[in-house]
């Protein structure tokens, strides 16, 4: 029953992987055809200042009720009603630090003044996106995959529709482009709301249901803080980034418009690129997370491992079959998915780091499942040290965007091997298995 009960989520989540993926990337053509390498470029230099505020105002809590309802020891009502309060409180925090430093961040930090009401427009967004990741959360912990799979279609189709059917009306201006295609994000995460709330068991709610219980809270912050700064870190190291690279390469005499157009060419050919089958292992890590939670919990340790070692060999398997894809058809792709052959040396450069990037997903999964909260902690700060020293000293070196691939190479490399060390200790496999 447990076999086939992971197997049914895994073919479910691929499936609905497969047609997300197809969806986001036709969302990507259209979009990278319509406002071009600069617009993208320009979109990429908003994205990590997005992905930081998501950090934040998320606070770690779909993972904490991922983890905590999967063990069935909680009261699940609570831990919702507790999420949806403590998300509400960080959300206005976070809305109040947008409009007080939004002007700040664009013309200081980014150096890209029509990024302000994109900017801006993201307050709007992140409350929609915190309560549709906390309603996800319980339906991964109950291991009911077909609201996700659905929501994340949906979404991905109206996003899709929106670009096409609405884009050309906002694009005499990029400010104006970008704040929009911003703004889809309320439309998309509403839809999923709207279907998890059709999906969700008819709760009967009570008084205690509604009180902040200090035992579940120990509980939630026990997994959302060190979950929260893991990810806050990340998000401030993808943060700097644009703001490192386009600081020194200024002063080492690059135009802003080859700046802003190489890192779109990364974030917004290459990486896509080389991502694309993250759409498998991620739906194998999103498979393994309630599994190992709950049966690492029951001290079950032979499951955990062959449930692992399975995510891993599959994992293993796809990563190393489209790197070989990729090494000979780099080009082709470029040129089918852009109609373009910008980027293909960056390709070749990241293949085989990203080998060891596949597996990223079923390692962090299986720490974050265990309740190892404090070792993601732990990974993101070194990451955050490695890539923001060695992005800083390689770039002054004029090799323009080759010190942001050494330094992302890197932190794959640490990531995977410290990782797999660590679940080799908790786990106590034998030297033989991994």
């Amino acid at each position: 029953m447990k076999k086939s009960k992971f197997i049914q989520s895994s073919i479910l989540l691929l499936i609905g992987g497969f047609m997300t993926k197809v969806l986001g990337m036709l969302s990507r053509i259209v979009l990278t055809r319509k406002l071009g390498t600069l617009g993208m470029g320009t979109y990429s230099l908003l994205m990590p200042t997005f992905m930081l505020f998501l950090s934040i105002s998320g606070m770690g809590l779909s993972t904490a009720l991922n983890v905590l309802i999967a063990t069935d020891k909680y009261n699940n009502k609570n831990l919702l009603i507790t999420s949806l309060m403590l998300s509400f409180f960080m959300n206005i925090i976070i809305s109040i630090i947008i409009l007080i430093s939004g002007d700040f961040l664009v013309n200081q930090l980014l150096h890209e003044p029509i990024l302000y009401f994109p900017l801006l427009s993201i307050l709007f967004v992140l409350p929609f996106i915190s309560i549709s990741n906390i309603f996800r959360s319980y339906f991964f912990a109950k291991e009911r995959m077909i609201p996700h799979v659905f929501s994340n279609i949906l979404e991905d189709l109206w996003k899709l529709l929106l670009i096409i059917g609405c884009m050309n009306f906002f694009l005499n201006s990029l400010e104006q482009a970008l704040t929009f295609l911003m703004m889809t994000n309320i439309l998309c995460e509403f839809s999923s709301i709207i279907i998890f709330l059709i999906c969700f068991p008819k709760f009967q709610l009570h008084k205690e249901d509604f009180r902040l219980q200090m035992q579940t809270l120990k509980a939630i912050f026990k997994i959302s803080i060190p979950t929260t700064i893991s990810r806050l870190i990340g998000s401030i190291t993808y943060f700097l980034e644009p703001i490192i690279l386009t600081t020194i390469l200024l002063k080492l005499g690059y135009s802003k418009n080859t700046i802003i157009t190489e890192y779109g060419t990364i974030n917004g050919y290459v990486l896509p690129i080389l991502m694309l089958p993250s759409f498998f292992t991620n739906a194998i890590s999103q498979a393994l997370m309630p599994i190992i939670s709950k049966y690492y919990h029951k001290k079950d340790f032979a499951y955990v491992k062959r449930k692992l070692l399975q995510a891993i060999g599959i994992s293993l398997t796809i990563g190393v079959t489209y790197s070989v894809i990729c090494f000979f058809y780099h080009s082709e792709l470029l040129e089918f998915l852009y109609q373009t052959n910008v980027g293909s040396e960056y390709i070749l450069f990241l293949i085989p780091v990203f080998i060891f990037y596949y597996l990223e997903g079923p390692l962090l999964t299986t720490l974050q499942a265990m309740n190892k909260a404090n070792l993601n902690l732990k990974i993101s700060c070194v990451n955050f040290f490695i890539r923001t020293i060695l992005l800083s000293i390689l770039t002054f070196f004029s090799i323009g965007m080759y010190g942001l691939l050494i330094a992302l190479s890197i932190n794959i490399l640490f990531t995977v091997v410290y990782s797999t060390y660590k679940i080799r200790q908790s786990l106590h496999f034998s030297k033989t298995i991994i």
